[in-house]
């Protein structure tokens, strides 16, 4: 398990963010980076970068995308 506090001590001034290819150019996606020194992947809104990122466990991310890929996300 990740340490909370050390997650969010974390800087992401000078990670690499990724959009993804089926982005528009309209500016409406999130972009992702993988967190410096942790197993974590830091989430952003491209169109306000200056807010804090949503930062979470790497293979919790990649579970997400999995879910949402195969169309499996039940309502809760």
């Amino acid at each position: 398990m990740i340490e909370k506090n050390r997650l969010y001590a974390v800087p992401l001034d000078n990670v690499l963010w990724h959009k993804s290819s089926y982005t528009a150019n309209n500016g409406n996606c999130v972009e992702m980076a993988a967190v410096p020194g942790l197993p974590a992947i830091a989430i952003r809104d491209s169109k306000n970068p200056e807010i804090p990122a949503l930062r979470s466990d790497a293979d919790q991310v990649r579970s997400f995308i999995h879910a949402l890929a195969a169309d499996a996300l039940v309502d809760a």
